[in-house]
């Protein structure tokens, strides 16, 4: 009907807060910007759910990539909150017989919003994953250890990776990218949602790929341009040092999952806010024997999550996002049995 609002009012806020907060939780980075979420609003209770009809099963049949995601939109959803001035109370998994409702966020009273609470906000819309070349400036250690500190926040581990384990996590890098180009299931998802036109709601544009890859590029494996060529830069070579970071759980599961995708996006934010760009090697821990051996050189008792690129990047164009109310569930709760 004509002049109903898409959103519904929520947690005592206005329906144009609430359609603000979802739409801000939808600009979570996802794998191929699937956006893998749906989000009901009632009165009293937002819910993230999985969109399952956006798995991608040739690169995540585990659908971890799904749920890292999920995360990184249900801390974008946290922040957001905050800022309105509501505490966010968050349950995860609060329902065995709806796998798809990751979680439920109540109005645990009211907050007032930190200076840092307020730069990570500003940096949902200013974050860009940068596949282009970063600068030769190395990351100071004040913001390594902000970094590591806002992982830590999140009830997860950051590993810097050290000098002498950067040719074995090159070496996994590249060994994943290599099976994974040997599997039809992969490169058909590839093909469909990198290399898109201007204007695609979802996926990668070829804008956002970052130049061609080149001989001496070690770290820059994948292809995003869907075959495009993209000239780079003369003299801008993909930096042959970066500073490299594994983003750790301390367990498995779709928890552990979930936490790791909401301290992903912390970290991306902290980076962004202190003027750092980010891209992820998502090879190495989409290869389950390649996870594997990641686990053990990190010593065997981390869950690695992620690994990514950090270091000082020239502007890059934003992704598209579908609209917050194309990710909204209006269909009824299921009945659930006495």
């Amino acid at each position: 009907m004509d002049g109903v609002p898409a959103f519904p009012p929520a947690l005592g806020l206005a329906p144009e807060q609430v359609a603000q907060v979802v739409r801000l939780a939808g600009r979570a980075p996802s794998l191929h910007n699937r956006q893998p979420w749906l989000f009901r609003v009632t009165a009293d209770v937002i819910e993230l759910h999985a969109d399952l009809s956006r798995r991608m099963p040739g690169t995540d049949p585990e659908d971890r990539e799904l749920r890292l995601g999920c995360g990184a939109a249900l801390y974008d959803l946290r922040l957001a909150l905050e800022h309105v001035g509501v505490r966010p109370l968050v349950t995860l998994l609060p329902s065995e017989r709806e796998p798809e409702l990751l979680a439920q966020v109540r109005r645990g009273g009211s907050v007032r919003v930190r200076a840092e609470q307020s730069a990570l906000l500003r940096a949902i819309t200013a974050r860009r994953t940068n596949r282009r070349p970063f600068l030769a400036t190395p990351v100071p250690k004040p913001h390594r250890t902000a970094l590591v500190g806002s992982v830590s926040a999140e009830h997860s581990w950051l590993h810097v990776v050290d000098r002498p384990q950067r040719a074995e996590l090159l070496g996994l890098v590249r060994r994943a990218h290599d099976r994974q180009l040997h599997d039809e299931a992969f490169r058909a998802e590839m093909a469909a949602w990198t290399g898109l036109p201007d204007g695609a709601a979802e996926g990668v544009q070829a804008a956002s790929a970052g130049p061609t890859r080149e001989p001496q590029d070690e770290w820059v494996l994948r292809d995003y341009s869907g075959g495009r060529d993209r000239p780079r830069v003369p003299g801008k070579d993909f930096e042959d040092d970066p500073l490299m970071l594994v983003l750790c759980s301390y367990g498995r599961g779709r928890q552990a999952d979930l936490e790791a995708g909401e301290a992903l996006q912390r970290l991306l934010l902290t980076a962004t806010s202190l003027g750092l760009a980010a891209s992820m090697l998502s090879q190495v821990i989409e290869v389950r024997e390649t996870r594997g051996e990641l686990r053990a050189l990190l010593g065997g008792t981390l869950e690695p999550q992620a690994v990514l690129r950090i270091g000082y990047g020239t502007p890059v164009p934003a992704t598209p996002r579908r609209a917050p109310e194309d990710t909204l569930l209006t269909a009824p709760r299921p009945a659930v049995a006495p």
